[in-house]
């Protein structure tokens, strides 16, 4: 018998603790492979295999800003929802979707203007979640606490 999995709805509230990031929206795309996290910049150093980059972790609010750093994991060509494929750099990072946390891979994307900063993609949430894409927020908002950042 298969264990019962979670239902998360096409859109959900997470956490990137690893990247200092407490809640962000989140759109669950089951037609993107990798997950990807939508950066203002990004600024690789081959020395020391870190990226550093920027986020606006709320829609519409670019005075609120999260600076990360994370090591590389790799430089790949990811296809956007048009077809058009560009190379990017992928971090991995803790995610924690209410009870629920694991590692997973992320692509930096430098479009800001997308109305969801962060894309779950369908290898994070395999053999974890179901989609139940008529509803939203089905595992809960992270409390909220003073500041969105560390």
């Amino acid at each position: 018998m298969s264990e019962k999995l979670q239902m998360l709805g096409w859109r959900e509230w997470v956490s990137l603790p690893d990247l200092g990031i407490r809640r962000i929206k989140c759109k669950v795309d089951t037609g993107a492979r990798t997950s990807a996290l939508h950066t203002y910049f990004i600024e690789p150093d081959s020395q020391t295999n870190i990226v550093r980059f920027g986020i606006h972790p709320i829609q519409n609010r670019t005075d609120i800003e999260v600076i990360c750093e994370a090591n590389i994991l790799d430089y790949r060509e990811v296809s956007d929802s048009g077809g058009h494929k560009e190379k990017r750099y992928v971090i991995e990072s803790t995610i924690k979707i209410g009870k629920y946390e694991w590692p997973i891979e992320i692509n930096l994307a430098g479009r800001d203007t997308m109305r969801f900063r962060m894309l779950l993609g369908r290898t994070a949430i395999n053999h974890r979640f179901t989609v139940d894409p008529a509803c939203a927020y089905l595992v809960g908002k992270p409390r909220r606490k003073k500041t969105l950042v560390r």
